[in-house]
């Protein structure tokens, strides 16, 4: 995913762009651009690799006047960051800029016809096609550019989020997007662009959610306009966003993950605040209160999610099935949406993701609905995709994650998903009332225990030292703590570059064992419960082959402190509540070895904070035509399909009445004709160099 930032006012856009960019490098810091329309009138295009502070550098001495200009942040999957990939993109006449989040599947057929018609490329992007496509179809029919944009976006196949400048035009920005968020900000006369709020909170509260296939008409001294593709108005709302600036600032910390780990237990709070009540005695979720039958009438729970996510939905997995007796299933949304999943209108599905954006989530969420599965929504992101797509759901409350390796946003889910559990419990009568209030006032109380978590911050700090150079860690827990172990494994890969593998206690000794020995650190999660004799038994056979042993531990465990290397000692709470204290003290020692090795710790190489880079929807995969996965596509093949598809749609239009045609319809009649495209034609999809900027 990349991040998007636009301006048009009265101030100076450059200061509010560049400050618009620092919000967003979360999204993608591989290179980063601006366009402005200077004083004088001119579109200038500055880039460079790296983070935001490069391009801060390299235009030290340009030109940045201009009260308008869009700015973007990349994270590249495919194709060499550099200054030349970076957006903004030129058009040939370098009179139009463009600025693309997201995947345009259909690029190299559009390439190549642009290539015929003398187009030259100076990028591997697929984000140039667009901007050539959206001139070559203004300048040939001799059309506004909104039209111009309307007609080019009917032609690709994927997902974006655009901005577009036109040095002609100098008052205006057109924006769009299908599969990948933007938002519009109204301030006093004037207006803000971005993928999402945090760099327009600053100026106002007042946002308009674009949807998809909305295209946003941003006009100095007019007010917003939004309409379709096919240019009919679309209503639209201005919602009122609150957002604490302070969440957004590091606040003393040195890294926005310190602040965000420690910010967990008021985050948690926040999180249950109005959901449990006063007294501690129970909880309540309007989202399963206001559809209590459907939930209830469900055979089988299926969780879908990504990376951390899927971590917190194996607990949720644990939670759900051990509460409610309802059988669940977790999936990885990369998988489900690929594999012809069985789901029909008997399950429900629960979408998980911080972001709201994951694509490969927002695409197993197109699938299940369309199979008529009921969708419960996870999110953190207040307005993003996913809690618009899904039937209800459950905000996790926990305010913006800046930091890439997701802490607070973990815990939140897990106390979204332990309260939903409670609550259907609840409801279907399936768990003891004794034991339904001990886990709701032990709940209340996880704050506090997490603030005693955090006092040993020095001491893990400390602790980090001696595995700055490790090279292998391996992670094990049972029950509960499995996927805690793996959420800490991943913690430790995502910014230490460290490899670390999380394991079941009791799988070690069905090969990992073989990799142990006395320069092996295995972390253990030996908490007081269940299953404390058997993770005694892993820790012994695992000492018994020298292995290193850090084992957390419950506090005044006196039998794995006398074996374990290292303990550390977390309070008391109950086996379905410990991933909320075990994850902590993982998440903290991640963070610290990785400091101690000199890593850039909130900006990881190579990851971005959600990737909405990947085309949304196997529907959409199949209207796509997959000529050929390489780089050499059959000219006779492609001639034939693109022959069909003119045929097929000018075949269509005949069927329809002169008179009914609108001028629209007889423009992309004329842009077929001419160019020898439309929607539905030949895709390259897979292996081929794109960019999801």
């Amino acid at each position: 995913m990349c991040g998007i930032v636009g301006y048009i006012g009265q101030r100076k856009a450059y200061p509010i762009l560049i400050k618009g960019l620092k919000r967003l490098e979360y999204r993608g810091y591989d290179s980063a651009g601006v366009a402005l329309i200077s004083d004088n009138r001119q579109l200038n295009v500055y880039k460079a690799k790296g983070k935001v502070s490069e391009l801060e550098t390299f235009v030290a001495q340009k030109d940045i006047s201009g009260n308008i200009g869009i700015a973007h942040t990349r994270w590249a999957t495919h194709g060499e960051p550099c200054s030349v990939n970076a957006h903004p993109h030129y058009s040939s006449s370098e009179r139009l800029a463009l600025i693309h989040n997201g995947i345009i599947e259909n690029y190299a057929v559009l390439k190549e016809k642009l290539q015929a018609k003398g187009y030259v490329f100076k990028s591997s992007t697929d984000t140039e096609v667009l901007i050539q496509l959206i001139e070559y179809i203004q300048v040939t029919n001799h059309i506004d550019l909104l039209t111009a944009v309307q007609l080019a976006l009917q032609e690709v196949i994927g997902a974006y989020a655009i901005a577009v400048l036109d040095k002609d035009n100098p008052d205006g920005i057109i924006a769009a997007r299908k599969s990948s968020p933007l938002v519009v900000g109204i301030g006093e006369g004037e207006f803000f662009l971005a993928s999402d709020a945090t760099p327009i909170v600053e100026y106002t509260d007042k946002v308009v959610y674009l949807e998809d296939e909305e295209i946003a008409l941003i006009r100095r001294g007019e007010k917003l306009k939004v309409v379709n593709l096919k240019n009919v108005e679309c209503p639209h709302e201005v919602k009122t966003v609150a957002l604490n600036l302070g969440q957004l600032e590091k606040g003393g910390y040195p890294h926005f993950m310190l602040k965000e780990i420690f910010e967990q237990p008021g985050c948690i709070h926040d999180c249950m605040r109005g959901r449990i009540n006063v007294e501690g005695t129970n909880v309540v979720l309007s989202a399963v209160i206001d559809y209590k039958e459907r939930l209830l009438a469900a055979k089988r729970f299926v969780i879908v999610a990504c990376g951390t996510s899927w971590h917190a939905a194996l607990i949720g997995k644990h939670l759900i099935e051990s509460f409610c007796r309802i059988p669940v299933e977790v999936e990885y949304a990369s998988e489900f949406r690929y594999r012809d999943p069985v789901i029909d209108s008997n399950d429900v599905v629960i979408a998980i993701s911080q972001s709201g954006e994951t694509a490969d989530t927002l695409a197993a969420v197109e699938l299940a609905r369309n199979r008529g599965a009921f969708i419960y929504g996870i999110c953190n992101a207040v307005g993003s995709s996913i809690p618009r797509a899904t039937h209800t759901g459950s905000y996790i409350h926990v305010g913006p994650e800046i930091g890439v390796a997701s802490t607070k946003a973990f815990t939140g889910q897990v106390t979204v998903l332990t309260m939903l559990a409670l609550t259907l419990a609840k409801e279907k009568k399936t768990m003891d009332e004794g034991q339904y209030l001990a886990i709701v006032k032990e709940l209340g109380h996880i704050p506090d225990k997490m603030k005693e978590v955090l006092k040993l911050n020095d001491r893990i700090a400390e602790l980090s030292k001696i595995f700055t150079y490790a090279h292998n860690f391996i992670y094990l827990g049972r029950g509960y703590s499995y996927p805690v172990a793996l959420e800490g494994a991943l913690k430790l890969k995502e910014i230490s570059y460290i490899h670390a593998e999380g394991y079941p206690a009791a799988e070690m000794k069905h090969g990992p064992i073989a990799l142990v020995d006395a320069e092996m650190p295995v972390v253990v999660i030996a908490t007081r419960n269940g299953l404390y004799e058997k993770v005694l038994s892993n820790i012994q056979e695992i000492k018994a082959r020298k292995g290193r042993v850090i084992a957390i531990v419950t506090k005044g465990d006196t039998v794995i402190s006398k074996i374990a290397d290292t303990c550390i000692e977390l309070p008391e709470t109950m086996e379905c509540l410990d991933p909320l204290i075990t994850t902590v003290p993982l998440q903290l020692l991640a963070y610290h070895i990785a400091v101690c090795k000199g890593m850039d710790v909130d900006q990881p190489r190579n990851l971005a904070k959600s990737v909405t880079g990947e085309p949304g929807g196997r529907q959409r995969e199949e209207k796509a035509v997959d000529v050929v996965r390489h780089h050499k596509v059959g000219e006779a093949l492609v001639a034939k399909q693109l022959h069909a598809a003119e045929r097929e749609f000018i075949e269509e239009r005949r069927d329809l009445d002169d008179d009914r045609r609108s001028d629209h319809d007889r423009r992309a009649v004329e842009i077929i004709l001419l160019f020898g495209f439309r929607q539905g034609s030949p895709s390259l999809c897979g292996g081929v160099p794109h960019d999801s900027a």
